[in-house]
C-alpha cells in the first residue's frame, strides 16, 4: 500500500502539519511509537521534512516515513552542562532549507557588521548558502551602501540591495525566493515585513504573526512555520538565530566558520593556534599583507573572546 506524500509546514507540541504534495487540504499528523523507539541523535521529523503519511478515520494523520534531509538549520542541545557525545542531540529548526537570507538595513537601525558576522557563522556551521539583503538603500548614497557591504561581496557572499520605497531589488528578491525554502533572519526595524509585503501582499504580516507567536529565545516554547509563496516556495522566519552560533561551538572551532580564515589554519606553526599572538601564524600574516580584512579579523577576535568568557562561566 502506498502512502500519500507531503511537506511538514508546521511543528508544534508533537503535532506536525503536513501539506500534501497533491495540493489537498493540510493534515495534522503525529509520530507513531515505532518511529520513536530507536534512540535518535536528531529530531525524527521537523518543519521542511518530506514525509509519507496515513490518514485516520477521524481525519488526523500518522507520519509513516521521513525522507533523508539534504540540509538543515539546527543546533545541538545537550542534556547537562558539559558537551558529551552520548548526550548531544541535534535540534532541527528547519529541514532542507535551500538558502538563508540575512536582512540588514543601511540606516534606521544602523548596519551592524558584528551581528552579520554572527549570522554568517550560523550559515557556515550549517553549510547553508547565505545571501545578504541590504535594505532601505534609499536612505543613503548608492556608493555608501555598496561600501558598507563591500567586504562581504569580496569574500564571496551575494549582496542584494533593496528598497520598498523605490522598489529597487524587490523583483530580484521575489525571484530568489521562488521555488525555494528560504530562512529569513533580521532584527526588529530593518524593514523585513515591509520588504516581504512588497514581494507578496500580506506575506510580511503573516510572517510577523508567526514570529510573535513563537516568542523570543531558544529555551521558550516555540514553533517554526513555513509560509507559502504565491510563485512557489516557502519562507520561514526563525527567531533566536543570533544565539545559535555560540551554543554548541568551542572557541577553538570558530576559525573554521570564517571562510577567509579557514583555508589558512593548517599553515599556522601551531595546530592549536588561536591567531591572537602566536609566532608564524598564517592568519595574522594574511591580515598584515591585506589578504584578510582587518574588520573581519577583529570580528573573529571579539567573538572568540566572548565565547571564551561564556565557556569560563559554564565550567
Amino acid at each position: 500500500m502506498s502512502h500519500p506524500t507531503g511537506l511538514i509546514i508546521k511543528s508544534q507540541s508533537g503535532f506536525f502539519t503536513v501539506q500534501p504534495d497533491d495540493g489537498g487540504e493540510v493534515v495534522v499528523c503525529r509520530i507513531p511509537g515505532r518511529l520513536k523507539q530507536e534512540r535518535q541523535r536528531t529530531d525524527i521529523a521537523a518543519v521542511g521534512d518530506h514525509v509519507t503519511y496515513s490518514v485516520n478515520p477521524d481525519g488526523s494523520g500518522l507520519i509513516q516515513s521521513v525522507a533523508e534531509r539534504h540540509s538543515a538549520l539546527s543546533r545541538t542541545r545537550t542534556a547537562g552542562e558539559a558537551r558529551n557525545l552520548e548526550t548531544e542531540r541535534e535540534q532541527v529548526l528547519v529541514a532542507n532549507p535551500d538558502q538563508v537570507i540575512f536582512v540588514f538595513s543601511v540606516r534606521n537601525p544602523a548596519f551592524s557588521p558584528r551581528k552579520l558576522d554572527r549570522f554568517l557563522v550560523v550559515a557556515e556551521m550549517n553549510r547553508l548558502p547565505a545571501l545578504i539583503c541590504a535594505n532601505k538603500v534609499d536612505l543613503v548614497d548608492p556608493d555608501e551602501a555598496r561600501e558598507m557591504f563591500r567586504i562581504y561581496e569580496a569574500i564571496g557572499y551575494p549582496v542584494l540591495h533593496t528598497s520598498t520605497l523605490t522598489g529597487e531589488g524587490v523583483d530580484d528578491l521575489r525571484e530568489l525566493l521562488r521555488g525555494r525554502i528560504s530562512v529569513l533572519a533580521g532584527s526588529s526595524g530593518v524593514g523585513k515585513s515591509s520588504l516581504l509585503n512588497a514581494v507578496q501582499e500580506g506575506l510580511g504580516l503573516r510572517v510577523k504573526e508567526v514570529s510573535d507567536a513563537t516568542g523570543k529565545g531558544l529555551h521558550t516554547t516555540r514553533h517554526v512555520e513555513l509560509i507559502p509563496l504565491d510563485g512557489g516556495g516557502y519562507v520561514a522566519d526563525t527567531p533566536g538565530i543570533r544565539s545559535l552560533a555560540l551554543f554548541d561551538l568551542e572557541p577553538g572551532e570558530l576559525d573554521a566558520y570564517y571562510r577567509e580564515i579557514a583555508p589558512l589554519v593548517a599553515q599556522c606553526a601551531f595546530s592549536d593556534c588561536t591567531h591572537t599572538h602566536e609566532p608564524n601564524c598564517a592568519v595574522r600574516a594574511a591580515v598584515a599583507d591585506g589578504r584578510i580584512f582587518p574588520e573581519r579579523y577583529d570580528s573573529y577576535l571579539r567573538l572568540r573572546e566572548e565565547m571564551e568568557e561564556l565557556e569560563d562561566k559554564r565550567y
